[in-house]
């Protein structure tokens, strides 16, 4: 005999629970008795969750304002404007043909890079 026997014990007042009926025929109707209500869990979740989102992206949309191209870049009324072909006559007035190259001072005992 073995240890553990196959047959589950179960009383005789198990046979008229919900449990017992809901057992019985989800093996003879399983899409009925589990993948119907699988899938209207997932609709009507569907269903109660989007109000709850939109609100929350509504809620987030009101904290959020919206900025112009001058506030993003940092620009202020005490900044000057700037135009493009202001900046390209600007830049192109630089002599970039004679150039000295710089080092950059380090700190004491960083690592120079010189062999």
């Amino acid at each position: 005999m073995p240890a553990f026997p196959s047959k589950k014990f179960r009383p005789s007042s198990y046979q008229n629970t919900i449990g017992a009926f809901y057992r019985r025929n989800l093996a003879r109707y399983p899409f009925l008795f589990f993948g119907l209500p699988f899938v209207f869990t997932i609709v009507a979740g569907s269903f109660v969750l989007t109000p709850a989102t939109a609100l929350r992206y509504e809620r987030h949309d009101r904290k959020v304002k919206q900025l112009t191209k001058e506030e993003e870049l940092g620009l202020g009324k005490e900044r000057r404007r700037v135009d493009i072909n202001e900046e390209y006559y600007r830049l192109a007035a630089k002599d970039l043909d004679n150039w000295d190259n710089k080092r950059v001072k380090r700190l004491p005992g960083e690592h120079d890079g010189v062999i």
